[in-house]
C-alpha cells in the first residue's frame, strides 16, 4: 500500500525511571519511519513539556516513544489533546488507567479477564502492615510467593517476588519508593504469555522464558537474558483465549493504538491477565516488534502501521 510521506515527531527520553529504555526505543523507531520515507523530527519532554508544543503541532503525528511516568499515564496525551495534536497511543482515560494497575484489576474483572487476586496499600493510610500480624494475614490471604509491586509503575520497576514471611516487609518498603499506592498480589506459577493489540489486529501469541525466575528488568532489557517465542507453543484453544482475553482487556481500559496485554498460563489451563501497557517498547529486544514479524509485518511498517492508526483514530473524531 502507498502511503503519502508524513511528518513526524517521535518523542523519546523523559523523565521517567525508564528513560533510557525509552531513548533506545524512539531511536530506533524514527531509523524505521526514515527508511519508509517519512520526514523525521526528534524531541526530549524531559524538564518541560511544554517546550514541545510548537514541534508537535507542526507535524501530521506525534509518535510517542515514552515509557513510564507523565509519558505514559495520560499527562502528556492530556497535554496534546488540549493542543489538538494527534499522537499514537491511547487517550489520557485509558493510558491513566493501564497505568494504576489496581483500576486496571477491577476492570478486568468486571469485563470477565481472569486476573490474580490482590490487596492494596496506600502511603498516609493507617495501616498495620510493618507487623507480624498484617504479614501473616497477607499470606494467609495470598499465598506465598507474593509479588509485590508498585501500583502506577511500569516495566517491573521495583518488583518483588516474596518467597518467605520476613521478606514481605523490605519488599513493600522497596516498592515505596517508586510510587504512593503498593500492590501485593498473589504469584500464578506457570508460563509468561503475551499478546499485542493494535486496533483490530491482535497479533500471535508470545512466549517469554526469563532467565530470572519473574521476568524483571533485567530480563526484559538485557540480550540474552530472556527467550522468546513467536508465535507461542501453545494448543489452538489456548492461543485463541489469549487472544480473546486481550481483546478484552484492551476493550476493558478503553485502549487504542497499540498495546500489549500480558498474562500468565497456570498449568492447568488457567490465564490470568497481569497488566496492559499502553507505549510498549520498541527496542531490539522488546516484544511487539517480535509479534507483528511474526504475522509477517516488519519493523518499519510496524511503525508506520501505528502511526497510520493515530491518524485514522483522529479522522474519525474530527
Amino acid at each position: 500500500m502507498s502511503v503519502r510521506p508524513l511528518r513526524i515527531l517521535v518523542l523519546k527520553g523523559g523523565d521517567s525511571s525508564e528513560r533510557e529504555v525509552s531513548l533506545s526505543s524512539g531511536t530506533r523507531v524514527s531509523a524505521a519511519l526514515a527508511t519508509r520515507g517519512h520526514t523525521v523530527l526528534e524531541a526530549d519532554p524531559s524538564g518541560d513539556p511544554l517546550a514541545v508544543l510548537p514541534s508537535a503541532k507542526s507535524v501530521d503525528v506525534v509518535w510517542l516513544a515514552l515509557h513510564g511516568g507523565t509519558g505514559e499515564d495520560g499527562t502528556i496525551q492530556a497535554l496534546f489533546e488540549l493542543a489538538g495534536v494527534t499522537y499514537t497511543g491511547s487517550g489520557h482515560l485509558g493510558s491513566a488507567i493501564a497505568m494504576d494497575k489496581d483500576l486496571s484489576k477491577i476492570l478486568f474483572r468486571a469485563a470477565g479477564v481472569g486476573t490474580a487476586d490482590w490487596w492494596m496499600l496506600r502511603a498516609g493510610e493507617p495501616t498495620d502492615w510493618r507487623t507480624p500480624a498484617y504479614v501473616d494475614r497477607a499470606v494467609a490471604a495470598l499465598g506465598l510467593p507474593i509479588i509485590v509491586k508498585p501500583s502506577k509503575q511500569g516495566s517491573t520497576v521495583g518488583l518483588g517476588l516474596v518467597k518467605a514471611t520476613e521478606q514481605l516487609v523490605p519488599a513493600i518498603i522497596e516498592a515505596f519508593k517508586h510510587d504512593d499506592e503498593v500492590m501485593l498480589e498473589a504469584y500464578v506459577p506457570g508460563r509468561e504469555l503475551t499478546v499485542g493489540v493494535l486496533g483490530d489486529w491482535v497479533m500471535p501469541v508470545g512466549e517469554i522464558i526469563p532467565k530470572h525466575e519473574i521476568y524483571d528488568y533485567e530480563c526484559k532489557y538485557t540480550a540474552g537474558m530472556a527467550d522468546e517465542l513467536f508465535p507461542a507453543p501453545l494448543p489452538p484453544a489456548i492461543r485463541d483465549e489469549a487472544q480473546r482475553q486481550a481483546r478484552l482487556a484492551y476493550a476493558a481500559l478503553k485502549l487504542r493504538g497499540c498495546a500489549r496485554i500480558d498474562f500468565r498460563l497456570r498449568p492447568d489451563g488457567g490465564l490470568f491477565c497481569l497488566e496492559a501497557n499502553t507505549l510498549p517498547g520498541m527496542t531490539g529486544t522488546s516484544l511487539v516488534p517480535q509479534a507483528a514479524l511474526a504475522d509477517g509485518v516488519d519493523f518499519p511498517e510496524l511503525c508506520e502501521r501505528i502511526a497510520l492508526d493515530a491518524l485514522r483514530i483522529r479522522g474519525e473524531q474530527e
